[in-house]
């Protein structure tokens, strides 16, 4: 394999971070490098917010459900998904802008998140390690209201970078069988493939915890459909201009 691929199979969540500061050249090199993401229409529907002042990471760490990652990493990024400037321009320019749109919504979702993950294979490639914070959308309101975030932006997600204080193992990942369909969307195999990957979580589970968790990526995923998560979203994101029209 090339190394590149080598390096995107190589990823694993960091929490833990030495103290060894991240120069801002670097990090100007990585949201450069982010940009290069491919964008529906050129939009280019995100921002993205470095949070340096430390108090408000520490209170953005409180609402992403007590993640200390968030306040001690090198450096704490909030990608948001933005048809604030976009839409601005437009009217600028002359155009009768609609704003609130479902499919605006979903590009700049959608651009925020392909950004991000060019951001991510960058920082990868320097030696560096993140973690992303899908907390950040627990408590969205309260953390675009510390981000000053204006109508049609809202926070997508967070991101911890810094250098690894720690080396865990790479998280296994569903067989390409299950995933990879040709032609036409075809399941029968699902269940035997979903029982086979239990089989590796749980192995992976137990030695990662010393046989303290012993659990299947099935058991994992009942919490995340047994109840509503995060039902707040939708009338959070309608309060930021999207409408779903």
């Amino acid at each position: 394999m090339n190394p590149t691929i080598e390096l995107l199979k190589s990823h694993r969540s960091i929490r833990k971070f030495t103290d060894q500061k991240i120069p801002p050249e670097l990090l100007r090199e990585l949201i450069r490098a982010g940009q290069c993401a491919a964008s529906s229409n050129h939009v280019q529907a995100y921002s993205v917010i470095h949070v340096i002042d430390r108090e408000n990471r520490r209170r953005i760490a409180e609402l992403a459900g007590g993640q200390d990652y968030i306040a001690e990493c090198a450096d704490f990024l909030v990608f948001c998904a933005d048809m604030r400037r976009s839409t601005d321009a437009a009217e600028r320019a002359g155009a009768q802008v609609t704003r609130g749109m479902t499919e605006q919504l979903l590009v700049a979702t959608i651009d925020a998140s392909l950004m991000a993950q060019n951001v991510a294979i960058a920082a990868e490639s320097e030696g560096l390690g993140l973690c992303y914070i899908g907390g950040i959308r627990n408590n969205p309101a309260e953390v675009s209201e510390i981000l000053r975030l204006p109508e049609h932006v809202y926070p997508v997600f967070g991101m911890c970078l810094g250098y690894p204080d720690q080396t865990p193992e790479i998280k296994p990942r569903l067989p390409v069988e299950a995933i990879l369909r040709q032609d036409y969307y075809a399941n029968a195999r699902d269940e035997e493939l979903v029982a086979g990957f239990d089989r590796t979580m749980n192995e992976y589970y137990r030695v990662r915890t010393g046989g303290n968790k012993d659990t299947t990526w099935s058991e994992q995923l009942k919490p995340l459909f047994t109840a509503k998560l995060r039902p707040h979203m939708r009338e959070f994101l309608r309060k930021c201009g999207f409408e779903m029209k």
